[in-house]
């Protein structure tokens, strides 16, 4: 079982950076394969809305996030990571959240009537993890719930939502040791997730 961790930081090895792989540490010490994805490495586009996805549930724009999309189908799960960004997840997040739009289908009458093809083919789970450098959750803004909102709609289930407070230097999550902890226990929360589920399909 395998499980793609994605870092919608511009900075590597910052705290975004630190949070996942704690994340995924726990995911590692339950024996699960993982892959590590830095969105900033990639040349990607935004969405632009030409509906050329609608058909195949596979989005035509040619370009470095064609493979991710393939990772991400192969996976068991993903954990996903933004710092806040005014309010809200980074531009490459929020590039990445809007590509994922190719992942749902719409009744050809009615629009409020969709679904996708991960909730037809078997769920997936997540974790998210956010960053913002102030001390209160509500200057966090939406980061944390547009990406768990948006991995929702395409089938991801967030089964935890890491969420740091009061980090802004480069490195600053290396020294919280409880908020490693929390976040690797995310990890293996996710691993016992997609073992039940496994067991549970073939009930």
């Amino acid at each position: 079982m395998k499980v793609l961790g994605i870092i919608g930081s511009p900075r590597k090895n910052g705290n975004t950076d630190i949070l996942v792989d704690s994340v995924l540490q726990g995911v590692k010490e339950k024996g699960f394969e993982v892959e590590k994805i830095y969105l900033s490495d990639l040349d990607f586009k935004g969405c632009i809305a030409c509906e050329g996805c609608r058909k195949t549930c596979k989005c035509v724009l040619k370009d470095d996030l064609e493979d991710v999309y393939v990772k991400s189908e192969e996976s068991d799960g993903i954990v996903l990571g933004s710092p806040t960004y005014f309010y809200n997840v980074t531009w490459l997040t929020k590039k990445f959240l809007d590509r994922l739009y190719a992942y749902e289908v719409f009744d050809e009458t009615d629009r409020s009537v969709w679904l996708s093809p991960n909730e037809v083919n078997g769920s997936k789970y997540a974790v998210t993890v956010s960053i913002c450098e102030q001390e209160t959750i509500e200057n966090m803004g939406f980061t944390s719930d547009a990406m768990n909102l948006t991995l929702q709609s395409v089938g991801w289930r967030t089964v935890e939502s890491i969420k740091a407070l009061y980090l802004y230097e480069r490195g600053e999550a290396e020294a919280e040791y409880e908020l490693k902890e929390r976040s690797k226990k995310a990890g293996v929360k996710l691993t016992k997730t997609i073992i039940l589920a496994d067991k549970t399909r073939s009930i």
